[in-house]
């Protein structure tokens, strides 16, 4: 890869990865899933999971991408054959290009979302609105094809146009106007929050922890939380990291990527909570926590429209910057792979996953419920879609971990991470053994979770992981004795 595609300063590797980390995990789904398993203790198990599992796998990425400085899929074609590998572990490279494929073809239709409520409370639609009209607004919403269809393309669109426009004038100059704006919006949420809410009760109930209130599916799902909060698996990390200059410390760049991460997910569940507190609403409202119970207390509250309506532009950023990195994988190989011109490979990978995003948009209205797709799959095509990349990450990241611990010859990390060898044994420890292990323990939780006859599909894919690693443990073994 040629010097025009590294970054141009050390510090927007950083910022391009906290943009792709920070986004609807943090404001959305993280809030929510604390909510709904008892605050502390998930907060607790999630912390643990993202230092011992999420930091190893994310300096094994990173590592990764910046080794071959290529796309993830022709960089892992370009390392098997400079390894002597199986090819059996270039699926790592496609692993993470689909599911940002497929992640961005319904992300972008919930970002959408935000478009809309941003429009609501900034118009003053949503103020003087009770429990049950923030229900129907939101329902409404879902149920018409046309509105949803409108948001997920303007959505689409614009992070479209921020990649096509290339790795400096485009992702580097957006990132660094749009993740400081964020953070500063961030904060003034938080101080509205403090204000007008309970600050009190949302410190409380997120940092009280109580392992006994956690059942074994909220474990899971705080483990699972840290790995995808962090866009590990999905080739984001990856693609990035092969612009990422060779002095740069991954070790340093990697904490501070979880630290800033884990920040923003703690501020933004306190700003929430305290809004929801001081409302006396609930906080286990689950998925609805953003759309309806928010809405709601920015309704009872003063000054609640202006706060709401800049507060759902936080969201919309926070999606943007998280988009761009789920475009930029695929469209990097194209451009490699066929010549393509950025542009060109950038319209046709978002034209492709805003199609596929149309199975998402039908899947709250037209093929709700009842219809022919639940008949066939057992679920909506959302549900689907979303279930096949909570397969697709963990088993990436699966893959990443084994590769970077047992295929990568100790002077290759040595000399990418520039660290000592306490720390180097500690690493590889966690990427070999800790990490494949608690990823294997999510991801083979959702197995029960998959229609029968996709499940010979994942036993097989897992069968030639394992002998991948198997054939890379020899023969890393045979080159380091």
């Amino acid at each position: 890869m040629s010097t025009h595609n590294v970054w141009t300063h050390k510090g927007t590797f950083l910022l391009a990865a906290v943009g792709s980390a920070v986004g609807l995990g943090n404001l959305w789904r993280f809030p929510y899933l604390t909510g709904e398993n008892g605050g502390g203790a998930f907060i607790l198990v999630y912390a643990l999971t993202i230092f011992a599992v999420g930091i190893p796998i994310l300096i094994a990425e990173i590592m990764l991408g910046r080794n071959s400085r290529r796309s993830p899929i022709m960089g892992m074609r370009f390392l098997t054959r400079t390894h002597r590998t199986s090819r059996a572990w270039e699926s790592i490279g496609w692993l993470g290009a689909v599911s940002a494929f497929l992640i961005l073809s319904f992300y972008s239709v919930i970002a959408g979302w935000a478009i809309h409520y941003t429009g609501l409370m900034l118009t003053g639609g949503m103020s003087e609105i009770d429990a049950a009209g923030a229900s129907q607004s939101f329902d409404a919403l879902l149920a018409s094809p046309a509105l949803l269809t409108l948001y997920h393309t303007l959505f689409i669109a614009a992070s479209a146009l921020i990649v096509g426009l290339g790795i400096h004038k485009g992702i580097e100059s957006g990132l660094r106007l749009l993740m400081p704006s964020l953070f500063v919006i961030l904060l003034v949420v938080l101080g509205y929050g403090a204000v007008v809410g309970d600050i009190g009760a949302a410190a409380g109930f997120l940092f009280t922890f109580n392992l006994a209130d956690l059942s074994l599916e909220g474990w899971l799902q705080a483990m699972g939380q840290s790995f995808f909060t962090l866009s590990l698996g999905m080739g984001a990390i990856m693609a990035y990291g092969a612009y990422m200059p060779g002095e740069s410390s991954l070790t340093r760049t990697a904490f501070a990527i979880a630290i800033v991460d884990t920040a923003v997910a703690m501020v933004a569940g306190l700003a929430i909570f305290a809004l929801v507190f001081g409302s006396g609403l609930n906080p286990g409202e689950g998925p609805g926590l953003m759309f309806v119970t928010l809405p709601l207390a920015f309704a009872e509250m003063p000054g609640g429209a202006l706060v709401g309506g800049v507060f759902f532009i936080l969201v919309l950023g926070a999606a943007i910057s998280s988009s761009i990195s789920l475009i930029e994988p695929v469209a990097a190989f194209l451009v490699e792979r066929f010549d393509m011109t950025r542009p060109q490979a950038v319209t046709v990978m978002v034209i492709a996953s805003w199609a596929l995003g149309l199975l998402t948009v039908v899947s709250f209205n037209l093929w709700a419920e009842g219809t022919i797709f639940h008949t066939l799959f057992g679920r909506s095509a959302f549900g689907f879609i979303e279930l096949l990349t909570n397969i697709f990450m963990p088993l990436g990241g699966l893959l990443i971990a084994l590769f970077a611990g047992w295929a990568l010859t100790h002077s290759e990390v040595m000399k990418e991470m520039h660290t000592n060898e306490r720390w180097f044994h500690f690493w590889r420890f966690l990427v070999r053994f800790v990490a494949p292990a608690a990823v294997a323990f999510v991801f083979l939780r959702s197995i029960p979770q998959v229609e029968g006859y996709l499940i010979p599909a994942i036993g097989a894919a897992v069968i030639v992981g394992a002998f991948a690693a198997g054939r890379t443990f020899l023969a890393d073994d045979s080159q380091e004795q």
